[in-house]
């Protein structure tokens, strides 16, 4: 029941604007916010009845929130509760009787901005108020009133430019620039209030000089309704030239606004009078300047005479026109001025001079040279400005003369003074380069005309303020120029039948990408095959390996040298195989266990091999022997293993000498664009530059903006050096069979939900009372418990192996039903899971309800054993029960590198934050060789961390899709309230 005791309503006036209520009571109390808002909104219809009033608390105290307009709309017309006691404080009071009589002066437009508190910076307002309410408008109420009329011009809408252009006027004068020495009709006439009632407008007009003379200012004078009328006038005072006709009539009575006009363009640009001293002066509130010139009079005690007005200049020398082209008029301009400028100035002030690099028609000439990317390229320095191209005594002697605004060969150029000595520095540098890299050439021109700052050497780089003012443009001469068109379209390479020694057939595709990779490698250019998981990276760089071997066998004067192929270990067993099966004369080292060679026996055998191979491990481990080598080629295997430049492992592998490298990954972008950087820094070392470069000028605004044209520059510099196809390109024509993704939705059992709730609670309370470091640490192990929890509750609570299970994971439950339906139908399946506990706990389930075999690989398993476990799994003729039918993986060890098509279900039982790597455990099935369709499903457990994690990805735009997808540490830098939300439980979908 609500109270109906007799309330006094208070106002307090907020920041920004709003006004709080809150009532007290008679006995000293504070009205609760709720009844106080049924009270005093009872019959409010513009609100609802108060349904959209917000509650809220202001210096202890519950009330009611009112913005600046709903405030006035209230007190104009109050509605409470009729059978309530009101009773109004003296401030809500005066609110109430000012309310009707401001909202008739903002609809009958009696306001407008305040001119001295623009002096002052900041935005004010004058209302014109009845003189017996003008005492009611307190400085509370001012600043209340200073909110509401722009709200009220924003909904109106008839003034809103104007007030658009008062705040964007307010930064000019916090920062001293602005007219401050416009009177108040003109700031008004200047930011549009106001309308200027003259039929003419005063402009100034800047006219070139036929030959090398001055240029003339002159005074034009444009009618306001037909604007190509224009009046040329002699001076300020409205004389007509000679020969022009008498002005208009109409005109007469506003001649004096020219000479207003143009005593405050002298005032902008003081510099434009013909005696600037004394305008200066007075401007500047220093009379000294005028002391000195009057120094007799001041001596007799005599008064200062006025200043004469100052004539403005008919004439301008080629630096003052190019000052007032470059500054004078714009500052005009900004003031409400117009200003006729010649028209080619628009055209050539955006234009920035740019440093063209020409090859030498002799450079590259020979077709089978392997250049390397650090090969010398001789070319010849140009200046380019628009469409024009200065010889380099043209450009020596702009330097020589300084001149800011020139013409050559009748056209006019601009070179303000900044640019001029970033100019001779430039030039300085360059003349001190023997020539330039094929790096440094390639990533000009794919970037299509980088800063001058990317086009240097790290050694001669120039400064900041030069890379935003020039650009570096490169001219390829003909051999190059082929090389590049190869480079940028795949089907203009020349095909590479397979060699004699392949044991197998190529798809059309598989050998373009064979071609592109030896040529890539003719020129000593690393290459990323990127193609989608599945279509068979592995064997078109085996076929590519017997290549090179027939390459080497039939050219005497090449030195045989082994290659060296690095990969995780998992799948160490899988390229055994594989290299076995397509290319059986292939002589293979492989370099692992604890009985691998050290020192010198290992590079008896590695000389000895025509390929060496080991794992990511290793890599770093024996730097020492992998590094003794000369290798032919370098290729990574799932090369986002090295995507974490400052790795060890990824510092060593760089440092590995090889005249050709080559990276294979599905997935070349997993988080951040960093990753890309990594890869490519590995097959065409220094490319894309330093990472600290590369992260400053793409990856900190691809990351935050997804700015496209950052994008598209990215995608220019790695497409050349990064082949990636799709599976479902037409062009690759896999006829492969569909794959249906699903998701299944669990919910938690009421034990699961007692122990979600109870870990949530328990981590908040500790959550903020931590360092950084151990609160980033909660978090990542918050996030491993729970979806723990998700999975089963035995395994939070770390149960032995022969606890219950039945009735307490619907997840677990689900799953079991799943499988035993496509086992009754004959089919195979893959279940992926991030723990090795859940692994586990599922094996025994699945074997004991189920009674047959159930694999499970993961990161522990013995290289034996997990070769074993997967021949086993693709031979269709094996027995089931000897192989087994359903094979569990852990996501890290079984999620890449492995073929398992006779799956034709995959289960994701937990979700990685990551799509790109669920997407590749997926393929584990469907690739090449599927002949059924595969069904995907994927678990989300309800109303926890897993579906709004799952909402997320759904959300995300992936990177990897836009430049050629994260984990989950970006979690730990949420705020307490964003975690929060993030891991609460939606308690509906708990089985209480």
């Amino acid at each position: 029941m609500i109270d109906t005791a007799v309330l006094t309503v208070n106002v307090e006036w907020k920041p920004g604007g709003s006004i709080f209520l809150w009532g007290a009571r008679s006995t000293g109390g504070v009205w609760d916010a709720m009844e106080l808002k049924q009270l005093l909104f009872a019959w409010h219809v513009p609100s609802f009845y108060g349904t959209f009033v917000e509650t809220g608390e202001w210096r202890s105290r519950e009330g009611i929130e009112l913005p600046a307009t709903e405030a006035l709309d209230y007190f104009a017309e109050p509605t409470p509760a009729q059978h309530a006691g009101i009773a109004w404080s003296r401030e809500a009071a005066a609110l109430r009787q000012l309310a009707q009589p401001v909202r008739r002066a903002l609809a009958e437009g009696r306001f407008m901005p305040d001119y001295a508190k623009w002096r002052a910076g900041e935005i004010g307002w004058k209302l014109q108020l009845e003189e017996e309410l003008r005492p009611l408008v307190t400085p509370e109420v001012q600043g209340w009133l200073d909110s509401l009329i722009p709200s009220w011009v924003d909904e109106d809408g008839t003034q809103k430019a104007s007030l658009r252009r008062l705040e964007a006027a307010i930064p000019m004068v916090q920062r001293g620039e602005a007219d401050l020495w416009l009177d108040e009709d003109d700031w008004l006439v200047a930011i549009g209030w106001q309308h200027d009632p003259a039929p003419f407008r005063t402009c100034l007009q800047l006219i070139e000089p036929e030959d090398d003379g001055l240029w003339r200012l002159q005074l034009v004078l444009q009618d306001r309704e037909r604007k190509d009328v224009l009046r040329v006038v002699a001076d300020r005072y409205g004389t007509p030239v000679p020969g022009e006709a008498p002005l208009p009539e109409a005109w007469l009575d506003e001649i004096g606004r020219v000479q207003r006009d143009v005593s405050k363009w002298l005032r902008l640009v003081p510099w434009l009078a013909e005696d600037d001293t004394g305008l200066a002066a007075v401007r500047s509130g220093d009379f000294r300047l005028l002391l000195d010139a009057s120094d007799e009079v001041t001596r007799e005690g005599g008064v200062l005479p006025e200043p004469e007005e100052p004539e403005l200049k008919e004439e301008l020398t080629l630096d003052e026109a190019w000052r007032f082209l470059a500054e004078g008029s714009v500052r005009l301009a900004e003031a409400g001025c117009t200003v006729f400028l010649p028209a080619w100035w628009e055209r050539i002030r955006k234009q920035r001079p740019r440093l063209r690099a020409k090859l030498r028609t002799s450079v590259g000439s020979t077709n089978d040279a392997m250049f390397g990317l650090q090969q010398i390229m001789q070319f010849d320095w140009k200046l380019a400005i628009g469409d024009m191209e200065l010889t380099e005594d043209e450009f020596r002697k702009l330097l020589t003369e300084k001149k800011q605004l020139v013409r050559i060969r009748g056209q006019w150029i601009q070179l303000d003074a900044e640019t001029l000595a970033q100019l001779e520095q430039a030039l300085k540098q360059v003349s001190k380069k023997n020539g330039m890299s094929l790096r440094e050439v390639l990533a000009l021109h794919f970037s299509g005309g980088q800063e001058a700052v990317e086009g240097l050497p790290d050694d001669d780089m120039l400064d900041e303020d030069l890379s935003r003012m020039l650009k570096l443009e490169v001219e390829l001469n003909d051999h190059l120029r082929h090389m590049v068109d190869q480079l940028t379209s795949l089907s203009s390479i020349p095909l590479m039948e397979p060699p004699p020694s392949f044991q197998g057939s190529l798809r059309h595709y598989q050998i373009e990408g064979i071609s592109w990779l030896l040529f890539l490698r003719r020129f000593g250019l690393g290459g990323c095959l990127a193609d989608d998981m599945g279509l068979g990276k592995t064997i078109q760089w085996i076929t590519y390996l017997l290549h090179v071997k027939r390459q080497q066998a039939m050219s005497p004067d090449i030195e045989p040298a082994p290659s060296l192929l690095i990969c995780p270990t998992s799948v160490l067993g899988n390229w055994q195989m594989e290299l076995k099966r397509f290319a059986p004369t292939l002589r293979v080292h492989l370099h692992y266990g604890p009985q691998r060679l050290k020192g010198e026996a290992f590079a008896i055998a590695a000389g000895e091999a025509d390929l060496v191979l080991t794992s990511y491990t290793l890599s770093h481990l024996d730097e020492t022997e992998l590094g003794s080598v000369e290798w032919s080629s370098i290729c990574l295997d799932e090369a986002q293993n090295i995507k974490n430049a400052y790795t060890k492992q990824a510092s060593a592998i760089r440092r590995l000498k090889g005249f050709h490298r080559i990276a294979l990954t599905g997935t070349p972008i997993e988080n951040r664009l960093t990753e890309l950087w990594s890869i490519f820094d590995f097959i065409n070392p220094g490319y894309l530059g330093s990472v600290r470069e590369f992260t400053h000028r793409y990856v900190t605004a691809i990351e935050k903006t997804r700015d496209p044209e950052l994008m598209g520059q990215v995608q220019r510099l790695i497409r050349p050096f990064l082949l990636r196809r799709l599976k479902k390109d037409p062009a690759i024509q896999l006829d492969l069979p569909e794959k249906n993704e699903s998701k299944t939705f669990v919910s938690l059992t009421a034990e699961q939900g007692s122990l979600y709730e109870n870990f949530i609670r328990d981590m908040f309370e500790r959550l903020d009372k931590l360092p950084v470091m151990q609160r980033r640490g909660l978090i990542l192990s918050a996030l491993t418990r729970l979806k723990q929890l998700c999975n089963h509750p035995s395994l939070l609570l770390k149960e032995p192996p022969g606890a219950p299970w039945q009735g307490r994971s619907n997840k677990v439950e689900r799953l079991l039903e799943m499988v035993q339906e496509l086992r009754q139908e004959g089919d195979k399946c893959l279940v992926f899971t991030q723990f090795v506990e859940t692994g586990h706990l599922l094996q025994r389930i699945l074997e004991q309800e189920l009674g047959e075999k159930v694999l499970f690989l993961h990161g522990g398993t013995p290289k034996a054993v997990r070769d074993q476990m997967i021949a086993g799994f693709q031979d269709d003729k094996a027995p089931v029960e000897e192989t087994g039918a359903i094979f569990l993986l852990s996501l890290k060890a079984g999620g890449t590198g492995l073929n398992l098509t006779a799956a034709n279900h995959v289960f994701h039982f937990d979700r990685w934050w990551n799509p790109a790597v669920e997407n590749q455990a997926t393929d584990r099935a469907f690739r090449i060789g599927q002949t059924r369709h595969v069904q995907v499903h994927k678990f989300v457990t309800l109303g926890t961390l897993e579906e709004r994690i799952d909402e997320l990805i759904e959300r995300k735009a992936g990177l990897s899709q836009q430049i050629v997808g994260g984990g989950e540490n970006w979690i730990t830098e949420l705020s307490t309230e964003e975690l929060r939300e993030l891991f609460t439980l939606r308690r509906e979908w708990v089985e209480w």
